[in-house]
């Protein structure tokens, strides 16, 4: 079974120059690769598949154009790689998944340094405290003894390299031995997504939205004070650029921007570890079968009123965990219609209020039932007939 794991890593800094340099080639691989395509649709009315543009691109495009000999300089495998998931995102498009796709953007895309082993007897090498990256050599690990070692007898296929708000990961993709699936308990569960609180479970647990917190709020805050100084920094270069002290001022612009990603990235990993520890906790009740509500997330980030709070709860985040999970221990995960009417559903006698309204928080039936409209809801979820299987 593939598992793949993520830490930080601690390079030198001619590891540093080395990784932004693969970086910078692949980001302009990847354009490249996107806007020639754009030119021969339109002239030709044609698609060029990425093994195609590779073969052009060292037989014929470099050979002819010494200036851009220094895409060969860095690994060929992270170029043909970046080749490799320019042409996923045509195919995503070409199937209405996505939209076209974008130019990758110099501090505001993430791309990645990929690296694989080059044959079948070649070892990536991997210890407690470092990894042995080609092209960069013994990488020290800043989370020592969470990547499984290869004393251990795991092996690492492949890997990347990335960077964001000035720190540097590394992901590896481990062969990993399957595990032996527990046994499961006679009951099922069900999650009603919400976005006052994040999740009820019909168990009767309730998981309480992580973006209401101080801690939260807090760095929100910080986080809006250092949007706006960063803002009044380009205003102010935008004055003063015929003055000598522009370089200085795109300087401090720089140092800004990256105090506003350290922000960004500080949010962002208490809500990942959020619903990591809220998989688990639901994972560890070894349950039959877990169904939750297929949401239209895509119109609730088009709600003006209610797209901050769908994106910031990240439930599609936590879908695709829950469902990674479930396939690992076994359990059988359900996915109910986006229209089965789990909140409006009386648990009890099985009545549909109609006149339903999204203030009423309490849900009370003719039948004299009455509780909680998102407990309710869960379940309902937890008993639904109709669904499908993810």
């Amino acid at each position: 079974m593939l598992k793949s794991f993520k830490t930080e890593i601690q390079p030198t800094q001619e590891q540093i120059q080395k990784i932004n340099k693969t970086i910078g080639t692949c980001r302009f691989v990847y354009n490249f690769y996107i806007a020639h395509n754009k030119e021969s649709y339109e002239k030709e009315k044609k698609f060029i598949s990425g093994i195609d543009f590779s073969k052009w691109l060292n037989n014929r495009f470099i050979p002819s154009s010494p200036e851009y000999k220094w895409i060969k300089e860095v690994s060929s495998k992270s170029v043909k790689q970046s080749i490799l998931n320019a042409e996923k995102a045509f195919q995503r498009f070409f199937k209405q998944q996505r939209g076209f796709p974008k130019f990758k953007k110099k501090n505001k895309s993430q791309a990645k340094m990929y690296f694989v082993k080059t044959d079948a007897k070649t070892v990536i090498p991997c210890e407690r405290h470092r990894i042995k990256i080609p092209t960069l050599g013994w990488v020290r690990l800043k989370e020592k003894g969470y990547i499984p070692t290869v004393k251990q007898g795991y092996v690492i296929k492949s890997g990347t390299v990335s960077h964001k708000a000035g720190r540097y990961y590394v992901s590896v993709l481990m062969d990993v031995p399957d595990t032996k699936k527990s046994q499961l308990n006679d009951f099922g569960l069900g999650i009603d997504l919400g976005v006052k609180e994040f999740a009820v479970i019909s168990n009767g647990i309730v998981k309480k939205n992580i973006n209401k917190t101080t801690r939260v709020k807090k760095i929100e805050k910080q986080l809006k004070r250092a949007q706006r100084c960063l803002s009044r920094k380009y205003e102010g270069l935008r004055k003063r650029s015929h003055n000598r002290k522009g370089e200085a001022t795109r300087q401090t612009i720089q140092k800004q921007v990256l105090r506003v990603q350290k922000l960004h990235q500080r949010i962002d990993n208490i809500r990942t570890d959020f619903i990591n520890k809220c998989v688990n906790e639901i994972v560890k009740t070894k349950p039959s079968y877990i169904t939750v509500e297929d949401l239209n997330i895509k119109g609730m980030i088009k709600n003006r009123y209610l797209s901050k709070a769908a994106a910031s709860q990240k439930f599609y985040e936590f879908r695709t965990k829950l469902e990674a999970k479930c396939k690992e221990l076994g359990i059988e995960l359900r996915m109910a219609d986006r229209w089965y009417p789990s909140s409006k559903r009386c648990h009890q006698c099985g009545w549909i209020k109609k006149d339903l309204k999204l203030s009423d928080r309490e849900y009370i039936c003719e039948c004299g039932y009455r509780a909680d409209r998102d407990f309710n809801a869960s379940l309902n979820l937890r008993d639904a007939l109709t669904y499908k299987i993810a």
